[in-house]
């Protein structure tokens, strides 16, 4: 395989978007970044960002985009929700789940590049239930939401945020199609209903999905058992390998990828209040050493070599996997 045909997925990153961090990925090797998203405004930012920038950077829609952006030296920036939240608002707004037929603005995002919708974060909205709320199910309007992404040809997002008995009823209406959680670690090392259960990475793996390893500390490192400490020890690169390995081991390497889920130079967040203690207790967030943001990405892949991973396994982790989920739903 050529280094042309090798692409570096960083699989979800809420990084602010600066000519800095453009950097970053350049110095770890990156040549795909999944950027979560918010509302319109967020859009018109990142648009009006690559416009500024076309030489860096650009948003792709496609695998064949991803390609050619490597081909010209510049990043691509793949769009996606964590939630979607933005397209759930009620009857007689301007998304209506409940009519016949529904309305949504979904096609609208569809349109400026959005290729991959999670369901709800953290908490439950209109569609269902978030990661603290895991015994909540799919509701009515989710259920329509699962349906009008599959009929757009955009992937869907589960567990992690999303609580899990509405991650495992979005599974069960994607029959053939591969389903994703773009950042979440494994229960059975840290126990925290941020994480995802082994049934639940089998159950995302037997759609043919993948699942993204977060490099948060509390994710990785902090479990029920710790709650009566005050500050979750600071753990290191091979605290995110255990759970790399946890889950290769569960349902094969083609299942596992990167989704860091790296906040770099943002403030004022307000995860504490969403996530309670009981998900997150540092603020401000903290990584694990040695992979505390994208450009120590090459520390992640001499530790899996002195593991022993073969080259082409970590090409699958490190890209080849993403790939194959994205153009498996959006074609090449």
């Amino acid at each position: 395989m050529s280094e042309l045909d090798m692409l570096v997925v960083n699989g979800l990153d809420v990084s602010d978007l600066t000519e800095e961090y453009i950097q970053f990925h350049n110095i770890g090797g990156v040549d795909v970044w999944h950027k979560s998203m918010g509302g319109l405004r967020s859009f018109a930012d990142v648009h009006n960002f690559v416009d500024k920038h076309p030489d860096k950077i650009t948003v792709v829609r496609n695998v064949r985009e991803m390609y050619q952006a490597k081909e010209q030296g510049r990043l691509g920036l793949l769009l996606g929700w964590q939630t979607a939240n933005p397209i759930s608002t009620g009857r007689g707004g301007d998304n209506d789940w409940w009519g016949e037929p529904i309305k949504t603005n979904l096609r609208g995002y569809y349109e400026l590049g959005l290729r991959i919708v999670g369901i709800a974060y953290q908490i439950a909205n209109i569609f269902g239930g978030g990661a603290i709320d895991g015994h909540m199910g799919l509701s009515r309007a989710g259920k329509a939401l699962v349906e009008e992404v599959h009929k757009l040809g955009m992937i869907l997002d589960v567990g992690g945020h999303t609580g899990d008995q509405t991650s495992f009823d979005a599974i069960r209406m994607s029959a053939g199609l591969p389903v994703i959680c773009s950042h979440g670690g494994a229960r059975a090392l840290a126990d925290s209903p941020r994480n995802l259960s082994d049934e639940m990475i089998m159950a995302i793996a037997n759609t043919g999905g993948v699942v993204g390893i977060p490099a948060i500390n509390d994710f990785l490192v902090r479990g029920k058992e710790m709650a009566h400490m005050s500050e979750t020890p600071w753990g290191t690169v091979d605290n995110f390998v255990k759970h790399v390995e946890h889950m290769k081991g569960l349902v094969g390497v083609d299942h596992i990828g990167l989704g860091p889920d790296f906040t770099w130079n943002m403030s004022g967040m307000r995860d504490r209040a969403i996530f309670g203690p009981e998900t997150m207790d540092e603020l401000p967030r903290r990584f694990v050493k040695g992979f505390e943001n994208i450009s120590e990405l090459p520390n992640v892949v001499t530790t899996l070599q002195e593991r022993e991973w073969s080259d082409q396994d970590i090409q699958k982790f490190m890209g080849g996997n993403w790939l194959r989920v994205y153009e498996q739903v959006w074609g090449s």
